[in-house]
C-alpha cells in the first residue's frame, strides 16, 4: 500500500508527479462558497491544490445544510469561509487557505484575480458573475463558471487568453440570466455534480490538459441526464472581452 496520498494522481500520464508539482504551485480562487463552491473546493483541497483563495461574506443558514457539503448543524451562524478552511485544513493540511470574508469590489476582484492561476465563479449572481468574469479577462486568467438551479446545471470554461470570447458574451447588458436557488428551489446533488466538474476543469487548466467545455456552454438536465453544448461565440460589442 502507498504512503503517498496522491499515488493515484501520479498513476495517471496525464498528471504524475510533475503534474502534482504543479498543482502544488498553484493558487485558486473560488468566489461563492455555497452548493458550488463547497464541493470544487473540498476537491480541489483533497487534490493538492497548493492555495486556495475563498471568498464569500455570508454565514452558514440551515437551508444550505442541505447541498452545501462543508457545514454542519453546529456551523449555523458561523462565516462560511471560516467554518470551510477549518473543514477543507482537516482535509489536507498541505493546502494554504486564506479566507476573505467581505464582498470585493471590482478593483478588489481584479487585484485577486491576478495573483491566481485559475478563478472559480460559484456564486449565484448575475451582477456578480459579470464582475468575476471582467476580472478574470482583465487579468488573463482562465474562468471556470457553473450554476445550478432547479434540476438544471450549467458549466463554462473561458480561458481569457487572447480576443475572447468571454463569459459576457453570452449576455444582454441587462437583466439577471438566471434565479437563485432561494426563490427558485434546487436539487441537493446538482450542484454537488457541477461544483465537482469545476473543480475537474480547474485541475485540466492547472495542467494544460484540452477540455470540450473551453469557451462552451454545456446544459445539464439532470430530469433526463442529458447534456446540450452550446459554442459561445465572440461578442463584438462585448464591453469586457472587446473594449
Amino acid at each position: 500500500m502507498s504512503n503517498n496520498r496522491y499515488a493515484r494522481h501520479e498513476a495517471l500520464s496525464e498528471i504524475g508527479e510533475t503534474g502534482q508539482t504543479i498543482l502544488k504551485q498553484a493558487q485558486v480562487l473560488i468566489v461563492g462558497i455555497g452548493g458550488l463552491g463547497c464541493p470544487a473546493a473540498q476537491y480541489l483541497a483533497a487534490s493538492g491544490a497548493g492555495t486556495i483563495v475563498l471568498n464569500d461574506f455570508d454565514s452558514v443558514d440551515e437551508s444550505n445544510l442541505a447541498r452545501q457539503i462543508l457545514f454542519e448543524a453546529d456551523s449555523v451562524g458561523l462565516l462560511k469561509v471560516s467554518v470551510a478552511k477549518k473543514r477543507l485544513e482537516r482535509l489536507n493540511s498541505n493546502v494554504r487557505i486564506i479566507c476573505i470574508d467581505k464582498r470585493l469590489d471590482e478593483e478588489a476582484l481584479l487585484i485577486e484575480a491576478k495573483k491566481a492561476s485559475v478563478v472559480l465563479d460559484a456564486t449565484d449572481n448575475f451582477s456578480t458573475r459579470l464582475a468575476v468574469n471582467r476580472a478574470a479577462v482583465q487579468a488573463g486568467v482562465p474562468l471556470v463558471t457553473g450554476a445550478a438551479i432547479r434540476f438544471e446545471g450549467q458549466l463554462s470554461v473561458f480561458p481569457n487568453q487572447g480576443a475572447g470570447p468571454c463569459y459576457r458574451c453570452l449576455y444582454d447588458d441587462e437583466g439577471e440570466w438566471l434565479g437563485n436557488c432561494q426563490s427558485n428551489g434546487v436539487a441537493a446533488p446538482v450542484p454537488g455534480v457541477v461544483g465537482t466538474m469545476m473543480a475537474l476543469e480547474a485541475m485540466k487548466l492547472l495542467l494544460g490538459l484540452k477540455s470540450s467545455l473551453t469557451n462552451h456552454l454545456h446544459l445539464w438536465d439532470a430530469k433526463r441526464a442529458d447534456w446540450k453544448d452550446i459554442i459561445v461565440k465572440v461578442n463584438p460589442n462585448c464591453p469586457d472581452c472587446q473594449s
